[in-house]
């Protein structure tokens, strides 16, 4: 395989990952968005208010919710791997020109795996919101 075929074979990878992103964005805002405005707290004509008597709440919600958690997780992990890949690659060329660097490069790639972390937090702050 050339250099002009990878070239082609590796953005048409990158436009399919592309695609499955934009995909996902558009179901999160099919189950998540559109239930929610759809689903009012109307009740025999009367808007119930949420001291009064509880709303009941749209499984659509817990669906898009759910899957809004594995998006960000996903998400999160895809491109913290990205990150370590960079940075990772640098830090061994840098480590083996100046070894005193290794240090400061371990500590560059600790802040890339963040990114996961990141995403694990906003994946429980959606789950444990709905």
């Amino acid at each position: 395989m050339n250099k002009v075929e990878a070239s082609k074979r590796i953005m048409r990878v990158r436009t399919f990952f592309v695609l499955v992103q934009v995909l996902a964005i558009l179901a999160v805002g099919f189950f998540v968005l559109i239930p929610n405005m759809t689903y009012a707290g109307v009740i025999d004509d009367e808007v119930v208010s949420e001291k009064t008597q509880p709303v009941e709440q749209s499984p659509w919600r817990f669906i898009g919710g759910v899957l809004a958690a594995a998006i960000a997780v996903s998400v999160g992990s895809v491109a913290a791997g990205r990150a370590v890949e960079k940075v990772g690659s640098a830090s061994i060329g840098a480590i083996i020109e100046k070894p005193e660097v290794y240090g400061k490069t371990i500590l560059y790639v600790g802040l890339a795996e963040g990114i996961a972390i990141y995403g694990v937090i906003v994946a429980l702050l959606i789950i444990f919101n709905l």
